[in-house]
């Protein structure tokens, strides 16, 4: 299918796809996950659960600046994406990494062999992946809105939410299994 640009930047030129730059592709892209022949967001998903394979990735020193600069360079590269593509694209898949960052934010993910961590990985990433198809409120609020920002924060939102979930279930039943 030949996608046509819907909109034209300030130069007055139509941009296509040739005009993103390499950064702006492999950023925007979630590091090409986006060009998935399916479920794009799912694989973008995916793609932000393998940085945890780097040693002290879930590390909050290391994690809250990674998921700040990604989120950052990831609003400009997705708006840049969106003129090309159209209103939140599926090969914008950014917004998923970022997203499931948040959602393991100050949850302890090592070893990952470990399997209460691995039930933990998988349980946020379904809480993740649902809670971001299912947008609750205010997600839905910026999924209807055009721009890298919203693309971005109707993710972060379902992240809250699913952070908020984990946090309780590792709190209530995780941590009482072992009492």
């Amino acid at each position: 299918m030949d996608e046509q640009p819907l909109s034209q930047n300030e130069t007055g030129i139509q941009p296509t796809r040739a005009s993103l730059s390499p950064l702006t592709t492999t950023i925007g892209s979630g590091f090409f996950s986006g060009y998935a022949p399916f479920a794009s967001g799912t694989v973008g998903s995916v793609v932000g659960l393998l940085f945890f394979l780097i040693p002290h990735f879930s590390n909050p020193v290391i994690l809250i600046p990674a998921t700040i600069i990604l989120f950052i360079v990831g609003g400009i590269a997705a708006g840049k994406m969106e003129t090309v593509y159209g209103n939140d694209p599926g090969v914008v898949t950014v917004d998923e990494i970022v997203g499931l960052w948040i959602s393991l934010l100050f949850i302890t993910v090592i070893p990952l062999w470990d399997k209460k961590h691995l039930l933990i990985l998988a349980f946020a990433f379904f809480v993740f992946r649902i809670l971001d198809i299912l947008k609750p409120y205010p997600a839905n609020t910026f999924d209807k809105k055009s721009g890298g920002w919203n693309i971005m924060l109707d993710d972060v939102v379902a992240a809250i939410y699913t952070n908020i979930i984990i946090q309780i279930g590792i709190r209530f039943f995780v941590i009482t299994q072992q009492a």
